[in-house]
């Protein structure tokens, strides 16, 4: 729970308001009113500073995101940004924001620190391939949390992942958890990304999740430019999140887990 002490501490400014905001299904998340007028979301959780820094990073590209207030270990304070457009609205603006952040460039694969997802770990150390990368942080690592037979499908495509993806593509830094709802809008303008889950990695990821449960236009496919035989890496992009979800939240997500490793052929 958000300590409203600690909150008008770290703020240095008294709460005169606060109400729960939608979207803390892992987090709680509050919407703060303070006394000197600023307007504020608090989010509560074990990767606050991390998250924080993320935020950061994806500021430093020149892609919106929101003000980082403060932080402490499990608090996490940012600006509070008006928005309530459609992302069908605003495809175009979203390709350029993702031209911004892919473009920065990291030296290897990986975050400097890992995250997590609630219960459930995001392995993020460091690594010069990135299929290794893949196979090891985003893969084997649910293959100890799934069901016997799960296991050894994930398994025997982590064993064979080269034959899907590119040993070396350039390290863009990647929003992580790109779904719509952590896309803020207003007009046909992008106002920020939130909730990120960043790291280096294959840019063609992030699309991965934008289309988990969104249908971007083709255009925002051909305004990236992605490397030929993107769309047929795109099972082994979609894979992770779903292992993630089927963790989470139960079995209503085995059938895409399933049909993903029915697409690679495992």
């Amino acid at each position: 729970m958000t300590d409203p002490s600690q909150a008008a501490a770290l703020l240095g400014s008294d709460i005169v308001a606060s109400r729960p905001m939608s979207g803390g299904d892992l987090s709680e998340v509050v919407a703060l009113d303070l006394a000197d007028g600023r307007r504020v979301v608090s989010k509560t959780g074990v990767s606050a500073r991390s998250e924080a820094a993320m935020l950061r990073a994806i500021a430093a590209t020149g892609a919106p995101a929101p003000e980082v207030l403060a932080a402490s270990d499990e608090l996490l304070l940012i600006e509070r940004v008006d928005a309530g457009g459609s992302l069908s609205n605003a495809w175009d603006d979203l390709a350029e924001v993702l031209g911004r952040l892919h473009g920065a460039r990291g030296d290897s694969y990986g975050w400097t620190c890992d995250h997590a997802f609630g219960a459930v770990s995001v392995e993020n150390t460091q690594c010069d391939d990135w299929v290794t990368f893949w196979a090891d942080r985003r893969l084997r690592c649910h293959a100890p949390h799934v069901n016997a037979a799960l296991a050894r499908r994930i398994e025997a495509l982590a064993d064979r992942l080269n034959d899907h993806l590119p040993a070396h593509p350039a390290p863009a830094l990647l929003h992580g958890d790109l779904w719509g709802g952590n896309v803020l809008v207003s007009g046909d303008h992008v106002r920020a990304l939130i909730d990120p889950a960043c790291y280096y990695g294959d840019r063609e990821v992030d699309a991965a999740m934008l289309t988990l449960f969104d249908a971007p236009p083709a255009r925002l496919f051909d305004a990236l430019a992605f490397e030929p035989g993107w769309r047929e890496r795109q099972p082994v992009y979609r894979l992770w999140p779903l292992l993630v979800h089927l963790r989470l939240f139960g079995n209503s997500y085995r059938g895409a887990v399933e049909h993903c490793l029915d697409d690679l052929g495992v």
